[in-house]
C-alpha cells in the first residue's frame, strides 16, 4: 500500500486534497502518471492539509452565499407574463428558461435553467409554486405569479 494525495477528485477513492492509502500498481500505472495523485511526503501532507482547508473555506462561502439568495427568493412574487385563452389555459406552457428570464429581470439574480425543478408544465393562468436548487443542501421555493400577456 501507497499513500498519495489526490490532485483531483476521483469518484470512489477521494476528493482534492485527501489522503488515502492505494494499491502500489494502482498508484504507479494510473495516479502517479496522470497527475491525479502525488506521493505523501512530510512536505506534501502540509500542502494537502491547506488546500483541504481552502476547499472547505470555499463550500463555506458559496453555501452562504446561497442561503443568502434562498432568501431574497423567497421573499419575492414572480410576474410571468404568457398568452392565454379565454378560459385561463395557456397557448404552450411557462418553461424554467421562462422562469429564469423572470429572475433575473425583476430581481438581478443569476440562476440556472438546470436548477429551476418544475413539476408538472404551467399551464394556467394563476400562482404556482416552483423549487430552485441553489447548492447541495440549499433550495428555494419561489412563487410565480402567470399573467395574460
Amino acid at each position: 500500500m501507497l499513500k498519495v494525495i489526490l490532485r483531483s477528485d476521483i469518484k470512489g477513492l477521494g476528493n482534492r486534497g485527501d489522503i488515502v492509502n492505494v494499491a502500489d500498481g494502482h498508484a504507479r500505472n494510473f495516479l502517479l502518471p496522470n497527475g491525479h495523485a502525488i506521493t505523501a511526503t512530510d512536505g506534501a501532507v502540509a500542502q494537502a492539509a491547506a488546500m483541504r482547508k481552502a476547499r472547505a473555506a470555499k463550500e463555506r462561502a458559496t453555501r452562504e452565499a446561497a442561503l443568502e439568495v434562498a432568501a431574497r427568493l423567497n421573499a419575492v412574487t414572480l410576474s410571468v407574463p404568457a398568452k392565454a385563452g379565454n378560459e385561463g389555459r395557456l397557448f404552450g406552457s411557462v418553461t424554467s428558461a421562462d422562469i429564469v428570464a423572470a429572475v433575473k429581470s425583476q430581481t438581478g439574480i443569476e440562476i440556472e435553467r438546470r436548477d429551476v425543478d418544475i413539476e408538472a408544465p404551467i399551464r394556467t393562468l394563476g400562482k404556482h409554486s416552483v423549487v430552485v436548487s441553489l447548492y447541495h443542501d440549499v433550495t428555494s421555493t419561489v412563487s410565480v405569479d402567470v399573467v395574460a400577456q
